[in-house]
């Protein structure tokens, strides 16, 4: 493994370190103490902007951190998502990389998805008849060569264009 960043690895340790009981108490027994401190110091405004300067650039930080560690996790789960799809026989490879595709190709994807889940669903409850699963299973294949196609066309898009229907590569007959 690759030595990481002197940042991935304090934001990694600051990480598990603020998410752990003992720091939620600390922060706690912070707050109390400022509170009792409160009539030693008349409420003062001063005594105030301790609480709320110290707060804000807690916070402050903490976005970064939470970021960094959530963008890291984010990207390691994709790629073990991105592994499992890539050994799998018969899983579309095209699916590989599809955090990285526009929003509108995400949608069409998922469209298709959940129309082959609801005629699969439709085929397991057991109302569908001897022809009429012939007819399903037609459907599924035709459904899973538009879902073929519209991976094709976010491979075959060129780099910042969307990619369409017409972007993708013609299919071979038979098919």
């Amino acid at each position: 493994m690759a030595t990481s960043s002197w940042f991935t690895r304090f934001a990694s340790m600051a990480s598990r370190a603020t998410g752990r009981a003992g720091t939620f108490a600390l922060a706690a027994l912070v707050i109390v103490a400022w509170a009792v401190t409160g009539p030693l110091f008349h409420y003062s405004d001063t005594w105030q902007l301790v609480i709320n300067t110290g707060t804000t650039i807690v916070t402050f930080l903490m976005v970064f951190l939470i970021q960094n560690t959530q963008n890291r996790d984010s990207q390691a789960m994709h790629l073990k998502m991105d592994e499992i799809i890539r050994a799998i026989e018969g899983a579309h490879n095209g699916l590989l990389d599809l955090e990285d595709t526009d929003e509108e190709m995400l949608d069409k994807i998922t469209r298709r998805y959940r129309a082959l889940a609801e005629q699969a669903r439709r085929t397991v409850a057991g109302g569908v008849t001897t022809g009429e699963k012939a007819a399903v299973k037609s459907e599924l294949r035709q459904a899973e060569r538009a879902l073929d196609d519209a991976i094709g066309a976010i491979k075959a898009a060129p780099e910042g264009e969307p990619a369409t229907d017409s972007n993708a590569p013609a299919r071979k007959a038979g098919a």
